[in-house]
């Protein structure tokens, strides 16, 4: 172990009759060929320590390295006789030790068939120290793997002790996936340096351990995989925090281990995480956008819709297991509620710029207004023509946001009085020249009212349009998601079915036909259960994406609220 980390110490060799690992040790080190991984070793207590009073430690101690590896290295010494295999009892105990699926469902279904352990466990490789003998059988040399699976032979027969004989080695070809692996070790050094093995240099080791102990290295560096729960997703470092927790809890409670319940578990405290993490993601790209307030729709929406994206492709980047898309529809809605305030804030920079800009290009008509300038004979010609021309100079005026014309029309009502009053009072003007006056100055009213609708309007259909093509991104990527899940658990059959076969074949070698008739049927079972999973995706995914789709974003609905608009 301490090589597997590059280290000539480390974990405690323990050179004396006590036992010195107590738990489980953990030491994580940078892969040293698989960039942006990490290499978790851990480092469990001898199993069947004589100063431990409680025997089931060594169950929960031997489940959980089972639970948290990708591959499992059990240490014996001398050879792999029927006494070494009696000692790896604990094997026998998984059944009764992790359950697939929740109690529930396993009361409500069939009873739990440990054959599946296969799908889910971690590969296997026994580890012989200080084996002397010659790796000879029948007067044939044979491979250190050959050699495991002659131990681990059946007996033929149905005596109590055959079946004695055969239920570790059964539990083993049952649950540990094909192929299982084997190392033989000499001895490290001479008797007089045992004692003193952490300070000695590599000359001073034996020859032949050295070259075992880079075999042994190098098979787990290049076949040791990552680390996944049910269903095929990876571990992260934070999500084997996470698993540790959830088993050891579980344990403490005195209740068993559960698969399912632990990827629940998991799935739950992931996908907030994703939540956070994608809303951020959105919140960050968009608060940029916020100091260059105001903004046209084309640039709010736009940017709307890229980190939209951006935050969908982090949630599904982090998430897992969202079968009823219930984070998704969760960061959906936050970043709707968001977005709603910043077009909010928006409209507010647009109203105050556009607002600044009217009071400011009307700065001189009002000092014109107060000196008496329109109350003459021919005022209201002359009050009309510098109105309309500080119309133009606002109308030219760029960034004015989304409120422009709403702005300009508000403005213009609001003087509207002023204007008739000045109508009146023109000495000038006939009665007739009052009242075409008086309809142009409806009809030009009218005209802005009808610009401010039209602004609207094109508003409307540009968020629209641009909550489509969300969506249709959005459900793009949801797609893609499950697709790679669902491959993910179709791998994870894939590699039971292929150790069952391996098996299959075995036992047809060696005569066992009636336990190659159950492995037939287990593999049968597989096979189903792998055809089924894609149906999964019609009956839960295909729904979850028609809602989506269906859904009235956020967004429209205070649109259509704020401006009183039909939806379109």
């Amino acid at each position: 172990m301490n090589r597997l980390a590059g280290q000539q110490s480390g974990f405690d060799l323990g050179n004396t009759i006590e036992s010195k690992t107590k738990g489980i040790w953990m030491w994580c080190v940078p892969h040293p060929y698989k960039e942006g991984h990490t290499l978790v070793l851990l480092d469990t207590e001898g199993l069947g320590d004589v100063a431990k009073g409680d025997s089931k430690n060594d169950s929960w101690i031997f489940c959980l390295a089972v639970l948290l590896s990708s591959t499992l290295v059990y240490n014996s010494r001398g050879t792999i006789d029927n006494t070494a295999v009696e000692k790896l009892h604990y094997v026998a105990e998984l059944a009764e030790n992790i359950k697939i699926r929740s109690t529930e469902v396993a009361d409500e279904e069939e009873e739990e068939e440990d054959f599946k352990f296969v799908q889910f466990f971690p590969s296997f490789t026994w580890v012989v120290r200080d084996f002397t003998l010659e790796l000879v059988i029948e007067g044939n040399r044979v491979t250190e793997d050959e050699y495991l699976e002659f131990a681990l032979q059946l007996k033929k027969g149905m005596s109590k002790k055959v079946s004695d004989y055969n239920l570790p080695r059964q539990c083993i070809r049952n649950y540990f996936p094909s192929p299982r692996k084997c190392f033989v070790f000499p001895s490290p050094a001479s008797p007089e340096n045992m004692t003193r093995l952490e300070s000695l240099q590599e000359r001073d080791l034996v020859p032949d351990f050295l070259e075992v102990t880079g075999r042994f290295c190098d098979h787990i560096f290049h076949n040791s995989v990552v680390k996944t729960v049910k269903g095929g997703h990876r571990v992260t470092g934070k999500l084997l925090g996470h698993l540790v927790k959830i088993y050891v809890d579980t344990i403490n409670s005195g209740k068993v281990p559960c698969l399912d319940n632990a990827v629940v578990t998991l799935a739950n405290l992931e996908n907030q995480t994703a939540v956070q993490e994608a809303l951020k993601t959105y919140q960050t790209g968009m608060e940029k956008m916020k100091n260059k307030f105001p903004v046209s729709v084309e640039d709010i929406t736009s940017e709307h819709q890229k980190f939209s994206s951006l935050a969908t492709s982090e949630f599904m980047k982090l998430s897992f297991k969202d079968e009823k898309g219930e984070y998704l529809k969760k960061l959906k809605e936050a970043i709707d509620e968001y977005y709603v305030g910043l077009l909010q804030e928006n409209e507010m920079a647009s109203e105050k710029k556009c607002r600044d800009l009217l009071k400011n290009l009307f700065s001189d008509m009002n000092k014109w207004l107060q000196e008496g300038k329109y109350s003459q004979s021919g005022g209201y010609e002359l009050y009309c023509r510098d109105r309309d021309t500080i119309v133009e100079q606002y109308r030219r005026e760029p960034n004015k946001g989304v409120l422009a014309e709403a702005v300009l029309n508000e403005f213009l009502n609001e003087r509207g009085t002023e204007a008739n009053s000045i109508l009146y009072t023109d000495t000038k003007l006939t009665e007739n020249d009052r009242m075409f006056q008086e309809e142009k100055e409806k009809n030009a009213l009218l005209e802005q009212k009808y610009k401010e609708q039209e602004e609207k309007r094109m508003e409307s259909e540009r968020m629209l349009q641009a909550e489509k093509e969300r969506q249709q991104d959005q459900m793009r990527q949801m797609q893609e998601k499950f697709n790679k899940e669902l491959e993910q658990q179709k791998q994870e059959m894939d590699r039971a079915i292929e150790s069952k076969l391996k098996e299959r074949e075995e036992m047809l070698k060696k005569g066992f036909s009636e336990k190659a008739d159950l492995l037939n049927e287990e593999i049968a079972n597989l096979k189903k259960e792998k055809e089924s999973s894609g149906g999964l995706m019609k009956e839960v995914v295909m729904p979850i994406l028609g809602t989506l789709a269906e859904i009235l974003p956020a967004i429209l609905n205070y649109k259509v609220l704020m401006k009183g608009l039909k939806r379109i």
